[in-house]
C-alpha cells in the first residue's frame, strides 16, 4: 500500500508527464504544418533570362499543382525566387542566401554550368541538395546535386552520330559561348568527331551574352562546313542566327544543330532565321502523348496561349515532381534523407519515362532530334524511342582525364567558369564577372 505522502507526488508527476505531452503533440503538430520551403535559383534578368524565365515558370507551375493536391505530407509549400541575374558570383551569393537565411529545404537552379559550378561549392559546404533541370557536359558528379538535364551521351555525342548518318557529314565546325559549357561540349564532340573519321575544320568562340558573331560568320562562309554544332547560349545565339541568315547562309547549304536554342528562343527570333535547322534535346512540345498533351495544355492554362514549352521547362516541371515524390517516400522534407530518396525516383513525365540513376545521380532520358519548323516549332526526325543511360563521363577519356580538362579551363581562366572578356569584347547587353 503506498504511503499516503507520495500521492501528492506521484500526481504532480503525472500532471507534469501529462501537460509535457500535450505540449509535444502540439509543438509536433504545429511544426508538421509549417510550409516546406523551396529555393528557385534562376536567371530573371541579363542575357541568360530569355532561356531560364520559363524554368521559373516551369517549376512555379508544378509547386502551385502540389499545393493544389494538398501539399506535401500535409504542409504547404512556399518557394523563394532569387535572381542569379546572370552573373555566376551572384548565382554563389543567392545560393548562401536561400541556404542560411531563406532555411530551404531544396534548390532548383542554373542553366548555366558556369552559375551551377559557382553554386555547387555552397551546396556542398552545406551538405544541401540542387536539383539542376539543364542539359549540360556532363564531366560532374556530385552527391549533393539531382542532375535531372541530359548528359553527354544523352544530346551530344547522338547528335554527332546522327548528323554523320543522316547528314552524310564529314566535315564539322564547332561553334560556341566561351565559357565552361560550349568549351567541354566542344571538347567531347571534337572526339566523337575524329572517332567516326570525319575532318573538324574549326571551333570558334564568342564572349559570353555578345552579340559581335561577325568573325564566326565569316569563317563559316569561308570554309563551308558540312554542319555546324553549336553552343552559343542566350542573346548570342539570337544574333547568331540573324547574321547567319544575313550572310546568305541557309539551313539546305550549312545545317546548323544546336544544344542550346529550343520553342522559347525561337519565340524571340525572326522568322525563319532557324528554319530547317536543327536541335537536339529530350523534349519538344510537339510530342504526341498524353502526359505532354496534358502538361502543355496546364502550362499555356497557367501562363497564355502564346507560350511554348521547351525541354527546360519539361524538365524543371519533372524535377519539382520528382522532389516531391521523394519527399512523399522520406516521409520528410530534411535535406539528407530527400537526397537519398531522390536516387531511386522514377515518373512518366512529359518527355517520356525519367528515372534518376542511383550510381551517378542522372536521370535516364529519351533523346531526340528535331528540325525547326516555320510556326517555330519542331518536327521530330530522331526518337530513341527509349530512355538512354547517362553515362557523365564519355568513354573516349579517363574521367581522371576529363576532370583535369575542366581545371586546367578553370585555373587558364584565373580560376573562373568563363574566360575573362577585354572591355573591347564586352556587349552592350554586358556579360557576367567570373
Amino acid at each position: 500500500m503506498l504511503q499516503r505522502w507520495r500521492l501528492p507526488i506521484l500526481g504532480g508527476l503525472a500532471t507534469l508527464f501529462g501537460l509535457l505531452a500535450v505540449w509535444w503533440t502540439v509543438d509536433r503538430v504545429l511544426l508538421d504544418r509549417q510550409p516546406i520551403v523551396v529555393g528557385i535559383l534562376h536567371s530573371q534578368t541579363g542575357p541568360m533570362a530569355i532561356s531560364e524565365l520559363s524554368m521559373v515558370d516551369a517549376e512555379v507551375l508544378a509547386l502551385e499543382e502540389l499545393n493544389a493536391d494538398g501539399g506535401l505530407l500535409g504542409r504547404p509549400i512556399r518557394w523563394v525566387i532569387a535572381d542569379g541575374a546572370s552573373d555566376w558570383p551572384t548565382f554563389a551569393r543567392k545560393a548562401q542566401e536561400l541556404i542560411n537565411d531563406q532555411k530551404v529545404d531544396v534548390i532548383f537552379g542554373c542553366w548555366t554550368s558556369a552559375s551551377r559550378k559557382t553554386v555547387l561549392p555552397v551546396v556542398e559546404a552545406a551538405n544541401h541538395l540542387l536539383v539542376y533541370p539543364m542539359a549540360y557536359e556532363g564531366l560532374e558528379q556530385s552527391p549533393n546535386v539531382i542532375y535531372v538535364g541530359a548528359a553527354p551521351n544523352q544530346q551530344i555525342i547522338p547528335a554527332v552520330q546522327w548528323a554523320a548518318s543522316n547528314l552524310e557529314a564529314k566535315r564539322f565546325m564547332l561553334v560556341g559561348s566561351d565559357y565552361i559549357w560550349p568549351r567541354c561540349v566542344n571538347a567531347i564532340a571534337g572526339d566523337q568527331i575524329r572517332g567516326l573519321g570525319a575532318e573538324l575544320v574549326s571551333e570558334m568562340y564568342v564572349p559570353f551574352g555578345t552579340d559581335r558573331v561577325d568573325a564566326v560568320i565569316q569563317e563559316i562562309v569561308r570554309s563551308r562546313p558540312d554542319v555546324v554544332l553549336s553552343s552559343v547560349v542566350g542573346d548570342s545565339a539570337v544574333a547568331f542566327f540573324r547574321r547567319l541568315r544575313q550572310a546568305g547562309i541557309r539551313s539546305e547549304d550549312v545545317p546548323v544543330i544546336s544544344f542550346s536554342v529550343a520553342e522559347n528562343e525561337l519565340q524571340n527570333m525572326s522568322g525563319g532565321d532557324m528554319v530547317g535547322d536543327y536541335a537536339a534535346w529530350n523534349y519538344f512540345q510537339s510530342i504526341d502523348s498524353p502526359a505532354n498533351q496534358a502538361f502543355v495544355s496546364n502550362f499555356k492554362a497557367r501562363y497564355g496561349r502564346d507560350h511554348t514549352t521547351s525541354a527546360v521547362t519539361a524538365s524543371s516541371y519533372t524535377a519539382v515532381k520528382l522532389w516531391a515524390q521523394a519527399v512523399r517516400e522520406a516521409g520528410t522534407s530534411d535535406v539528407v534523407q530527400v537526397r537519398s530518396s531522390m536516387r531511386s525516383q522514377s515518373t512518366l513525365a512529359p518527355e517520356g519515362v525519367v528515372s534518376i540513376d542511383r550510381q551517378t545521380n542522372h536521370a535516364w532520358l529519351p533523346v531526340r532530334i528535331g528540325q525547326i519548323r516555320p510556326d517555330g516549332q519542331f518536327e521530330i526526325v530522331w526518337d530513341s524511342q527509349r530512355a538512354v543511360r547517362p553515362v557523365p563521363f564519355p568513354l573516349t577519356r579517363s574521367r581522371a582525364d576529363w576532370e583535369q580538362f575542366v581545371r586546367d579551363l578553370y585555373q587558364s581562366w584565373g580560376r573562373r567558369w568563363s574566360r575573362p572578356v577585354s572591355a573591347t569584347e564586352a556587349a552592350p547587353a554586358g556579360r557576367p564577372r567570373g
